[in-house]
């Protein structure tokens, strides 16, 4: 068979990708993340047979269990939380490379002990020395775990293997925290060890902007000034804070979803072509795009946070934010968020991003609406258009994936009158494969060691001088709006696109 046949090509994309011999070390693995999304990710993973044969998995805790406590563990989270079928041949094979080492993250006797479960695992499942440490851990716990990976030659990468670190948000708490942060890590891994979890960036959905952007030639040559009006990227919640009291209290909507999610969705969204689709080309040109983000000089104006009331969801009474187990009846933080930035290049140039994010909203989506202007020149009467509302392009990336494009048409009938109409794509019925689940796409590609999909260090500090301005001018001007729960927000944000002649999209 010819080397050029696709079947022999190693760049074809088509073919499944498999990690080589590997393992992965969860610290934290007893927390909510581990056990809803990473264990079942690592199963689901074995089930699709892109993991080695001998892939080995250490959960580290406090916990006082021995392997097969741990084992047992993982049986149960897959059991409730996988996506696959289980298959017990499947699982025996995994059960083998499943270690658990009990100790808390100061403990120098722990990592000892890891470290020679990890020498084991090399002779016994032949993982090849290469290992990821996943930090499922409150972002206090990164600087003691990273030193700790150095101090007992855990990071260290020899006779040609690999070490890698996965860290999940939050990346700091401002910019300052992040630049500490990355100085920690950076002091044990390079930057091409340094794996950050935005789980968002591994939904096919987001992946498929640069699809619809840049394998078709209808959309680019209008997704500029010249032909867009506003972009819209909402992330809405109906759901409170539930039992994250400790965690999202002095955080907030905006550190939580805009500094990360929502700004990286907007940098996929407004950025150039890429030269490729590698982890640098990408990463350097949602750089440039975070780079030329200004921000309004009325942040008053411009920026909007709220908190929500009591009032109904789901048919449900429910309460307020301020009513919530564990929270300060005082607390200003922010359960909404709405941001109006602009993007300085030669693309976009007046051309205004809003960006929303809230909890006990009218319902859980998220979306990206490009917006375009209106016809310059219309031949028909206004009240053959009046239903007629501006063309739009809308990415749905969650919950019921996948694209929408509204435009005008003429209503049946003698007379000429224009209405809105709308040509759906959706991934579950274009395509018989189901999306593999973000962190399952994420956790193979920390494996594979491809980064295109993770935020690099200048992104995050980036982001986080965008955000840092607006999270000031907030601490020193008085208190979230309220609004009532299962509402869409405070009668604020929509006054700020008013103020533009704009209004909210309702999903």
């Amino acid at each position: 068979m010819s080397s050029s046949n696709p079947l022999r090509d190693p760049a074809d994309r088509r073919l499944p990708r498999i990690a080589g011999p590997s393992g992965l070390v969860i610290f934290g693995v007893t927390g909510d993340l581990s056990r809803k999304k990473l264990m079942p990710a690592v199963y689901d993973l074995a089930n699709r047979g892109l993991l080695p044969p001998g892939f080995s998995l250490v959960g580290f805790a406090r916990r006082e269990w021995q392997n097969e406590d741990f084992a047992q563990e993982v049986h149960d989270a897959v059991k409730e939380h996988a996506r696959t079928p289980f298959r017990e041949e499947v699982w025996q094979q995994l059960i083998q490379g499943m270690r658990f080492v009990q100790g808390t993250f100061d403990d120098d006797d722990a990592f000892e002990r890891l470290r020679s479960t990890i020498d084991e695992l090399d002779k016994a499942q032949g993982t090849g020395g290469n290992f990821a440490f996943y930090l499922s851990v409150p972002p206090r716990s990164f600087p003691v775990v990273i030193q700790q990976l150095k101090k007992h030659g855990l990071a260290d990468q020899e006779g040609g293997s690999w070490r890698r670190a996965v860290i999940e948000k939050p990346f700091g708490h401002d910019l300052k925290s992040a630049e500490e942060l990355n100085k920690v890590v950076h002091e044990v891994f390079e930057p091409d060890q340094v794996f950050r979890i935005d789980h968002y960036l591994g939904k096919e959905t987001v992946q498929n902007i640069l699809a619809l952007r840049f394998a078709n030639t209808m959309f680019e040559p209008i997704w500029n000034r010249s032909f867009v009006d506003h972009v819209q990227i909402t992330m809405a919640e109906d759901i409170g804070i539930g039992g994250r009291a400790g965690y999202y209290d002095g955080i907030g909507a905006a550190r939580d979803v805009i500094q990360n999610h929502l700004l990286q969705l907007m940098a996929l969204t407004a950025m150039e072509e890429p030269a490729s689709f590698d982890a640098d080309a990408l990463a350097a040109e949602k750089t440039k795009v975070l780079g030329a983000v200004r921000l309004p000089k009325d942040l008053g104006r411009s920026s909007v946070r709220g908190q929500y009331a009591a009032g109904w969801q789901g048919g449900e009474k429910v309460i307020g934010y301020l009513q919530e187990e564990g929270i300060d009846p005082r607390s200003k933080t922010d359960t909404y968020a709405a941001i109006k930035v602009g993007i300085d290049n030669r693309r976009w140039a007046g051309v205004p991003f809003y960006l929303r994010t809230g909890k006990r909203l009218g319902r859980r989506v998220t979306e990206i609406a490009v917006v375009f202007q209106r016809a310059p020149h219309s031949p028909f009467d206004h009240t053959a258009t009046e239903e007629l509302g501006q063309n739009a392009v809308v990415i749905r990336v969650q919950p019921d994936e996948g694209i929408t494009v509204r435009f005008g048409s003429k209503v049946p009938g003698t007379s000429m009158e224009i209405r809105d109409v709308s040509m759906d794509f959706a991934y579950g019925e274009s395509f018989t494969e189901s999306s593999p689940e973000a962190y399952e796409r994420l956790i193979l590609d920390v494996l594979l060691g491809d980064a295109n999909l993770f935020p690099r260090t200048e992104e995050v500090e980036l982001s986080w001088k965008i955000l840092d301005p607006i999270e000031q001018y907030w601490d020193k001007h008085g208190k979230p709006a309220q609004y009532p729960s299962g509402t869409w927000g405070p009668a604020e944000a929509d006054e700020m696109l008013a103020r533009d002649g704009r209004s909210w999209r309702r999903p």
